[in-house]
Order: C-alpha cells, then sequence, then structure tokens
C-alpha cells in the first residue's frame, strides 16, 4: 500500500509539472504583439543590432552592422521597429533642440561592398547622363554653415529657383553606389583626403564636407591645421588651407590652395611687393613636405593661367632654378601645359614610394560666361536645368592638357569637364549675399550643386 501511494503521488506531480509547463507554453506562443514581455525583449535586441546614425559612424565595418541577416521575422517586425525608431528620434528632438539627430533607417543599414557592373572597373564615369532625383540635394543649402562659405550658399541669397539641386550624374556603362556618409567614413577610417588647387578645388572640399556631415553641426570634428602648418599669418585674409579630422573614425579632409600647381616663392622675402619667382617645373613645397600623409589626393588647376592673374599676383616664370628664357612660354597656354605635364611626371614617380596613396588629376571647370566676361558685362541667366541636354557619349575628355598629362602614368583622370559644360543654370551667376552690381559669377558654383557629383565620382574611383 505504501509503495502504491507513493507512485500516485509522484505521478501527480509529474502530470502538475507537464500542465505547467504547458500553460507556460502557451503564453509564450500567443502573438508577440500582446505579450509585452516578448516585445520588449525583441525592441531590446533589434536595437542592439540596429545602432543609430550617431553609433554606427564609430562602428566596426562587419556583416551584423552592414547588412540584415534575419529572416522572415525580421521581416514582419521591420515596420514595427522604424515607427519605434522614429518615435525615440522624435523623443531625444524634443528633449534637446540643440543637437540635430539623424535616425536610424533601413537605408543608413548600407553595405560597404561596391554597386559595380562588371564593366566597371574601366568605367568612363563621365560618360553617361544627368537625371532628376527627388532625394536631392544630399545636404541643405542653409544648414551646412559650419563648412559652406555664404559666398557659394545660394539658398541664403535672393535666388528662387533651386531646380539645379535636383539632379544626379548617372555614368552609362556602370552603377554609382548611392553615397551615404557612415559608410563613406568607415571606408575612409585612418585616412587623409587632401584637395589641392584653385577656387573650384576649395569649392569641391567645401562640398565634401558638407557631404560627410550631412550638412548638420558635427562636434565630432577637430581642426587640425597646426599639424599641417596651416595658420593664418598675421595680416592675411585667409590661411593657405584648412584641415579637418572626424575623431570617431580618425578620417581627415584637407585643402591647400594651390592655383597654378607651381612652387611659389617671393624673390625677396623681405619686402612684401616683392615679384614672386613661379617655378613652373616643381612642385608646391607643401606637396613635397606632406605627400606622405595623404591616402587620396585631388588636385586641380586651370582658371589662374591668364595674363591678369600673372600681372596681379606678380608671377614670375622659372624653370631650372632661374628666370624662363622658352620664348613658347610667352604663350601662357604653352607655360600650363609645360607645368601639368612636368606636375604629374614628378607625381607618378612619386607613387611608386607611396603605395596607398591614389591620386586624381581632375580636369578643368567649365566657364558659362554669354556676351561678355566676368568684367565687361558677361552673364549665365538661365536658369532651366539641361536646355543643351542632358547626356555626354564621347569617350575622350574636353580637357586634353590633363588628359594627355596623366595617360600612362598611375594619376588617375577625374573628369568632370563636359558633365559640368551641360549645367550653365547651377552658377552663382548674379546672386550673393552682397551682389555687385553688372558683376556675374558664371564660374562658380552653387552649393549643394555640381562639385557634389564631382565628388561622387571621385568616390566612385577611390
Amino acid at each position: 500500500m505504501m509503495k502504491g501511494c507513493k507512485f500516485n503521488i509522484l505521478k501527480g506531480i509529474h502530470v502538475s509539472i507537464a500542465l505547467l509547463t504547458l500553460c507556460f507554453l502557451v503564453i509564450m506562443l500567443s502573438p508577440w504583439k500582446n505579450n509585452p514581455f516578448l516585445t520588449t525583449l525583441l525592441l531590446a535586441q533589434q536595437r542592439f543590432r540596429q545602432p543609430s546614425s550617431d553609433l554606427l559612424v564609430d562602428a566596426p565595418n562587419n556583416s551584423s552592422i552592414s547588412r540584415s541577416r534575419g529572416g522572415h521575422t525580421e521581416e514582419a517586425n521591420k515596420s514595427f521597429l522604424k515607427k519605434e525608431a522614429t518615435r525615440m528620434g522624435e523623443h531625444h528632438n524634443s528633449s534637446s533642440s540643440t543637437e540635430p539627430v539623424t535616425t536610424f533607417s533601413s537605408e543608413d543599414n548600407d553595405s560597404d561592398e561596391e554597386e559595380l557592373s562588371p564593366q566597371n572597373a574601366d568605367c568612363n564615369f563621365a560618360k553617361g547622363r544627368w537625371v532628376a532625383d527627388s532625394k536631392r540635394p544630399l545636404y541643405s543649402g542653409f544648414g551646412c554653415k559650419q563648412w559652406l562659405s555664404v559666398m557659394w550658399a545660394c539658398r541664403l541669397t535672393q535666388r528662387t529657383d533651386f531646380s539645379f539641386e535636383g539632379y544626379r550624374w548617372q555614368p552609362k556603362n556602370c552603377k554609382m553606389k548611392k553615397f551615404n556618409r557612415f559608410s563613406f567614413l568607415r571606408r575612409m577610417r585612418n585616412k587623409t583626403i587632401a584637395f589641392v588647387g584653385d577656387s573650384l578645388g576649395r569649392q569641391q572640399f567645401q562640398s565634401m564636407m558638407c557631404m560627410v556631415s550631412g550638412g548638420e553641426h558635427i562636434i565630432y570634428v577637430e581642426d587640425a591645421a597646426r599639424e599641417y602648418g596651416l595658420v593664418k599669418p598675421r595680416g592675411a585674409k585667409r590661411p593657405d588651407g584648412w584641415v579637418y579630422r572626424f575623431t570617431k573614425t580618425n578620417t581627415t579632409i584637407l585643402y591647400y590652395w594651390s592655383a597654378s600647381l607651381s612652387d611659389l616663392v617671393p624673390i625677396n622675402s623681405t619686402d612684401k611687393a616683392s615679384d614672386v619667382a613661379m617655378h613652373l617645373d616643381r612642385p608646391p613645397a607643401f606637396l613635397r613636405r606632406y605627400l606622405h600623409r595623404f591616402d587620396v589626393l585631388v588636385l586641380n588647376t586651370g582658371h589662374h593661367w591668364n595674363r591678369g592673374k600673372f600681372e596681379g599676383n606678380r608671377w614670375v616664370m622659372h624653370v631650372n632654378g632661374k628666370p624662363n628664357e622658352n620664348k613658347e612660354f610667352e604663350d601662357i597656354r604653352n607655360a600650363k601645359n609645360f607645368t601639368v605635364h612636368s606636375f604629374v611626371r614628378w607625381l607618378d614617380s612619386q607613387l611608386t614610394s607611396h603605395p596607398r596613396l591614389k591620386a586624381f588629376f581632375r580636369t578643368i571647370s567649365p566657364r558659362h560666361y554669354r556676351n561678355g566676361d566676368w568684367n565687361t558685362g558677361g552673364t549665365c541667366n538661365n536658369t532651366i536645368p539641361l536646355t543643351n541636354g542632358s547626356e555626354v557619349l564621347q569617350d575622350g575628355s574636353n580637357d586634353k592638357v590633363v588628359e594627355s598629362a596623366v595617360r600612362g602614368t598611375k594619376v588617375k583622370l577625374l573628369d568632370i569637364t563636359a558633365i559640368s559644360e551641360l549645367r550653365d543654370e547651377a552658377h552663382m551667376s548674379g546672386y550673393s549675399i552682397r551682389p555687385t552690381q553688372s558683376v556675374n559669377d558664371c564660374l562658380h558654383w552653387c552649393l549643394p550643386g555640381v562639385p557634389d557629383s564631382w565628388n561622387e565620382i571621385l568616390i566612385a574611383q577611390i
């Protein structure tokens, strides 16, 4: 009797445990949307797997961040999670109005792998067409005050038509991955990008800064100009360049002013009015000194090669360390051709000892003056995009000097001339913060604008 009783008691305990287990499973397997415990658990898991954009910048480049690995459950919950992320972003904004916040979205969940066609390795990025894009511009002309000079921010001027902001460049036989600033910063971790050239190079530099920052005020950027000796001299209007470092990824972006890509040395250093020796066959001292620190170098020159600029800057051409005696250089176009070829030969010789450096020579940015020049009443009043067509179908560059100089070298061609010639409506024109009567700027571009596409082509080739 005692043995049978014990058996029944144990049997009853086992049945009770089984019933309790079954009840627990029923509760757990009920629809997750009605189960606050599972909802909270899933949300916490997804928040960890899908970090905010600020964290994404500093996250390691691995598959758990750059692409989704989930199945049907993740797809079913995507809408809920996106709404929750938006709600959290709105809550953050309401509690802090001083710091802009970019909420994480599926568009930011961006793979670092380039989206390329089989022909992309040999792609001619200058062959293609301009297409309308409702997601343009890449940043706000009102908002990028930290990097964008007011003289090029057309949104701050009297201009009322901004249709020029709504286009992107699409190469013909290859794809360019949509620009994602977080992905780009990850790719450029511990790297330095240097722009060296004239004011059009400075525009490309400012465009890059606005693109990488999203036009937002960024607090994790430090001024690193002193590391490159770019401190404004006493009495100067501006320094010879700017250097900024995104500290989360240790990405440095700099610009150095060198309108002619020649080494400029005052003939009499004690005389402020001294003539300046313009060494046509010698690159700027800045480049010779800091080239080893660069991972990407973007060069340009062109618009200062005219008699007016030479006289205004008191440039005196030198070759082989002495005043020029070659009468062919009396035609400044020949002097420019000689300098560009000399510079590229020097740079190409340096790339062997700097294997990580990718060097680009950007072709000349076109002017669009009509009925005169900048100081003789020339204008560019068109505001209708692509009135002269939207496509470039030629294989060669319109900048024959740069194209011939880089041919057969390791210096890459960044060809933007022909594509920019189609965009006469995107210049500063007669608009400015302080408009000058009868003076139009048909050389520089509104930002956001055409230089953003130059940078997208550059990024596709890096």
